[in-house]
């Protein structure tokens, strides 16, 4: 099975752009991120014309959400339990084939010190305190998305410009990986030690092409997750094709049971 994550930033302005990948990849599970489309104007028939079914959870113009997957979607879920009513579309949990797939995208922050700075260190803690109420960690746990942080250097073109900036200070990789500490493996790093894999670049001054990128996208495991996948593969062309995402596809390979 194929579980793939990424952040399209705009689904409408990148639909011939997803419907080239699920027609030339074939994910079994595509989780989308900042989606920016309200659930009255999601495009479900395209992609359900596809072969996939299809869960969102969006809002006008940022943010949104959505699941596709060519087998039943079970136990949907939108948003984490203590959201307001209010609050902004960055959640949207399914259960595949027995695979719980937590689909997520982190809030940026902003600039170190900020109020929004602050919000998103205390959403990841939300984040793990919820972990730890739905989950076990013998479920086979997928949580992927755009976390909007670096887990260390490794994952950072130029370290010494970025030290102690947004995506990349102490207090977010900390609070990441308490996060992980649920029982999360990044599974990436189990098939590349090495930095040089970025998943995201700014669009000034052709950063893809210069591969000034950071890795902020991720699929994340839980021991009986992890124990089946095979492969990762980070989609980099994707970013050199015309009007791309910022980002770019993300996909685990998992061996059948």
């Amino acid at each position: 099975m194929k579980i793939t994550t990424w952040n399209v930033n705009g689904l409408r302005a990148r639909l011939t752009h997803v419907m080239d990948f699920v027609r030339d990849v074939r994910p079994d599970v595509l989780c989308l991120q900042e989606t920016k489309v309200e659930d009255s104007l999601f495009p479900r028939e395209a992609l359900e014309d596809e072969g996939y079914n299809v869960e969102f959870f969006g809002q006008k113009g940022y943010n949104g959400m959505a699941i596709l997957s060519q087998e039943p979607l079970e136990e949907v879920y939108r948003g984490m339990p203590d959201d307001p009513a209010d609050a902004e579309r960055r959640v949207l949990g399914a259960t595949v084939r027995g695979y719980h797939v937590l689909d997520l995208y982190v809030p940026n922050g902003q600039d170190l010190g900020t109020e929004k700075y602050h919000y998103k260190l205390d959403w990841l803690r939300r984040l793990r305190c919820w972990l730890d109420s739905r989950y076990a960690a013998n479920d086979k746990v997928v949580v992927v998305g755009d976390f909007n942080v670096t887990l260390d250097d490794r994952d950072v073109h130029d370290p010494a410009w970025w030290n102690g900036k947004i995506l990349c200070s102490g207090p977010e990789r900390e609070a990441m990986r308490n996060v992980m500490a649920f029982g999360l493996e990044d599974s990436m790093r189990r098939f590349v030690l090495g930095g040089g894999v970025y998943t995201w670049w700014h669009y000034r001054a052709g950063a893809a092409f210069v591969d000034d990128g950071l890795r902020i996208d991720y699929v994340l495991c839980s021991p009986p997750a992890m124990a089946r996948c095979t492969g990762v593969v980070v989609h980099k062309e994707l970013r050199l094709q015309k009007s791309p995402s910022d980002h770019v596809p993300v996909t685990a390979t998992f061996a059948s049971d």
